[in-house]
């Protein structure tokens, strides 16, 4: 590994797609910080677009409160039961909506911050250390806790090992051999197959009952979506608000660009008078599509839970449906709430952190990856063995 100033210099030499795509990256690792960095880590702006018109990032952040509020407002309608379960969800998802909007509107219109490697709080020759360590840490303990508590369930085992390479395979190898190397391109692959055959393995007979209601599958399906453009906007592969300077042609070309541990063939369109920019990518649309279907499919728990007490005539506990939606605003509400913690701490102050678990080369920014993954597949089935353990995923309570 080279220095802090070596890698100053090397990304002075970078083509402005290849930093684009490694601040692409930087960016998910730190949307996934959530909630633990309220009110320290900044997410680096891959655009910096200026406020244009009516629209500015304080308009964003009005439509991001006004969304939350009609959340709010709809889950405690619910409760108080001046809504029914379903008309409540309804109005769950206009406000997710809006918020998500919002959401958008508030990165897109974001100041563009950068941070030179003199604010890094210890050289990068560390990198590796830490990111064996943290991967053999992972690994270890979800053998022996895999066998200590599941041993009857290996998946979970396999999972947790799978996800310890995520985290040490950037250094297991050197660069750039690992960004071509078929280990990097079976652990990306295997993830979501591993991850949806433990959820199918565990909970497919209960998925099988919530996609039979027609209400709960399409607001899940709903979520899903919402988060995936809330995913790729935040990673600047969507966006509506185009860098300065960007030529005035349009441009479709399918460039390499490295995401997520290896390098990927990388459609990317760009519409300057719209003004539209896209770029979609194979890995890109694993990562993003596994999480987004992870929240999609806990969302549509939620609503088969609110449906099944309407039927039934239940007052059930929100414990479960807290944890999910708890789970679900430290994954997909995290860059917001950074992008306002660094206008209150100031960037200097986050510049440190911003390194120790931003920076794409920070094996701390893939252990956030990690465990969103983990925590979405984990909150998951603790959402179906704690439905089980309610009786309201009866068979009786899930039929129609």
């Amino acid at each position: 590994m080279t220095t802090s100033e070596d890698d100053e210099d090397r990304w002075a030499d970078d083509t402005p797609r290849v930093r684009r795509s490694r601040k692409s990256v930087r960016r998910l690792s730190g949307g996934l910080v959530g909630l633990l960095a309220l009110s320290q880590l900044p997410v680096v702006s891959a655009h910096g677009a200026t406020a244009t018109g009516a629209l500015s990032q304080e308009l964003g952040m009005l439509v991001v409160v006004l969304g939350v509020a009609v959340v709010a407002a709809g889950v405690a309608a619910k409760r108080t039961d001046r809504l029914t379960p379903t008309s409540a969800l309804a109005v769950v998802f206009l406000g997710i909506t809006v918020t998500a909007f919002g959401a958008i509107l508030f990165e897109g219109l974001s100041p563009d911050l950068e941070y030179s490697a003199a604010a890094m709080p210890f050289p990068r020759s560390w990198y590796p250390v830490v990111g064996l360590s943290v991967g053999a840490t992972v690994v270890v303990t979800s053998f022996v806790g895999g066998w200590l508590r599941w041993p009857s369930r290996p998946r979970y085992t396999f999972l947790g090992i799978l996800l310890g390479l995520w985290i040490s395979y950037p250094y297991l190898l050197p660069e750039p051999a690992s960004y071509w190397h078929p280990l990097g391109y079976a652990i990306v692959l295997s993830t979501p197959l591993l991850v949806g055959y433990v959820i199918w393995t565990d909970a497919g007979d209960i998925l099988r009952a919530v996609g039979r209601d027609p209400i709960a599958r399409w607001f899940g399906v709903g979520v899903g979506v919402l988060t995936a453009l809330f995913f790729l906007s935040v990673t600047g592969y969507l966006s509506f608000f185009l860098d300065e300077g960007v030529p005035h042609q349009t441009n479709v070309e399918i460039l390499p660009a490295v995401y997520q541990l290896v390098s990927w063939p990388t459609l990317e369109v760009v519409l300057p008078h719209i003004p539209f920019f896209l770029a979609l990518s194979p890995g890109q649309l694993i990562i993003v599509g596994t999480l987004s279907a992870l929240i999609g499919v806990n969302a549509a728990l939620i609503a088969r839970q609110w449906r099944a007490e309407e039927r039934a005539g239940l007052t059930q506990g929100t414990a479960g449906s807290a944890a999910v939606v708890g789970t679900c605003t430290c994954g997909c509400c995290g860059p917001i709430v950074a992008k306002v913690a660094v206008l209150v701490v100031g960037p200097s102050v986050a510049a440190p952190l911003y390194w120790v678990f931003v920076d794409g080369a920070s094996p701390l920014s893939a252990l956030f990856l990690v465990g969103s993954v983990m925590l979405f597949t984990g909150t998951l089935l603790y959402s179906v063995n704690s439905g089980r353990r309610t009786n309201w995923m009866s068979s009786a309570s899930l039929s129609d």
